[in-house]
């Protein structure tokens, strides 16, 4: 999951609001001396002068930085953080009330992403259905979207084919990343799910070298040493170690980091920009269409109360688990995104490994797995080596002087 993430603040183009102006609100906008205001061939504009005969990407008419000029293609972000986006500038914070407005929404990640994981293992532990229970997140997420569209709580984007087909790679490793964590966490404990999922860092290294070309600096590759040998050291003294929870939730970190990778290497071009959360939101109804027939096809129709009755569960039980596991979900990633617009994604990514601790203490103490002392050093070392890459990452190489 994510954070990772897809920067993503949100793309603003003022070039689409200034047109066919009116003069008096040109002045209200970005009130200019007349004698500023000048018509391609130099000359004042004055009270007879046609104001359609001067361009609106011209000095003459806006001070400082012109608009962005239209251009041809796509921007979009992955719905994580990327791993490279640490050299990010952080934004500075206003005053007492902006910190504790952030403050809270850190509180409100962490709270949202603990009872999405108590939640969603207590449904997969006596439903070992994955795939369905990931459609269902999707699902939900679906209704959200469309509700917040309709009731213009967001405002509904306009996309077009091209776009669609642009963030379809995106919406596949999306949804594959989802479905792997649900499935690691249906077999094994949820500390050892998100302990394996600190690797996540060593997928984006080798992917990035491999497809992108960016070769790592030694002190990122050092920092890999304490997360790979965590992770090892951890597994081998697991108590509810299985193979297939552990490979289930290392192609979680494949997909998810692999989102990032085709952000990167497909995704950036130049026209109209998707912000985060309206990303977030195509792509969780792209990943709902996506799931329904496999899910269907791999599990069939087993979420009916006619069906989890017959299986011997509290229908009540697991639906409500589910809804909340569900509205947990969509709701972290929601305020992981409204975070990262505050704060640099080095900031978001300390922030996002501290989360994964609490996650694992919290599970540990909720559902009272024992731990020995060995297993919890080896995942104190591997969030500690995450911890080291997200400050390593920010190191900005000195740049070579002639």
């Amino acid at each position: 999951m994510q954070s990772t993430a897809i920067s993503f603040c949100p793309s603003i183009s003022i070039s689409t609001k200034l047109q066919n102006p009116d003069l008096s609100s040109l002045y209200r906008f970005n009130p200019i001396p007349p004698k500023r205001l000048l018509c391609k061939n130099g000359s004042v504009l004055g009270r007879a002068v046609n104001p359609v005969s001067c361009s609106l990407r011209q000095n003459g008419w806006v001070s400082g930085p012109p608009p962005e000029p239209e251009s041809e293609g796509l921007v979009v972000r992955a719905t994580s953080v990327p791993e490279s986006a640490g050299a990010g500038e952080t934004p500075k914070l206003k005053g007492i009330g902006d910190t504790l407005v952030l403050g809270t929404l850190f509180g409100l990640w962490y709270l949202f992403n603990i009872y999405f994981n108590i939640y969603n293992k207590q449904v997969l532990k006596v439903y070992p259905y994955p795939v369905t229970v990931t459609l269902v997140q999707f699902a939900v997420g679906t209704v959200l979207v469309i509700f917040m569209w309709t009731s213009n709580l967001y405002k509904r984007p306009k996309i077009s084919g091209t776009q669609l087909a642009a963030i379809l790679p995106l919406a596949v490793v999306h949804t594959l990343g989802n479905l792997f964590t649900n499935m690691s966490l249906g077999k094994v404990a949820v500390s050892f799910t998100h302990t394996i999922k600190a690797m996540e860092p060593f997928f984006s290294v080798v992917l990035s070298a491999m497809f992108l070309g960016e070769f790592p600096t030694i002190w990122v590759i050092s920092s890999l040493v304490p997360i790979v040998g965590g992770v090892a050291l951890a597994s081998m003294t697991e108590a509810s170690f299985n193979w297939a929870g552990f490979w289930s939730a290392m192609a979680s970190n494949l997909s998810n980091q692999s989102r990032n990778v085709l952000s990167k290497k497909f995704m950036v071009k130049k026209e109209e920009s998707l912000d985060n959360i309206t990303l977030f939101s195509i792509i969780t109804i792209m990943s709902l269409i996506l799931l329904t027939p496999a899910a269907i096809f791999m599990e069939g129709i087993k979420f009916t109360p006619a069906f989890i009755e017959t299986a011997g569960l509290n229908v009540k039980q697991i639906y409500t688990r589910s809804l909340i596991a569900a509205l947990c979900f969509h709701a972290y990633q929601q305020v992981s995104y409204m975070i990262l617009q505050r704060v640099s994604p080095v900031t978001h990514s300390v922030g996002n490994c501290v989360k994964r601790v609490v996650v694992i203490v919290t599970s540990v103490l909720f559902f009272r797995i024992p731990v020995t002392a060995i297993n919890a050093f080896g995942t104190g070392i591997a969030l500690a080596g995450v911890f080291l890459y997200s400050r390593v990452k920010s190191i900005k190489p000195k740049a070579k002087t002639a």
